[in-house]
């Protein structure tokens, strides 16, 4: 079951930000993405140490 939590917490993640971007006519989705993009690649690294552990 734990295989499935990562890929579905980045699909509700993508989908809310996706509705944001509909919803809030100020909030530039691919814009907030390029700049964060980083944050993702720690976090996978995180995931990636606590799964070997």
């Amino acid at each position: 079951m734990k295989a499935n939590l990562i890929p579905a917490i980045i699909l509700i993640v993508l989908g809310v930000l996706l509705l944001a971007n509909n919803l809030v006519p100020n909030f530039r989705v691919w814009e907030m993405l390029l700049d964060w993009w980083p944050l993702v690649l720690v976090a996978l690294g995180i995931n990636m140490l606590v799964r070997k552990t």
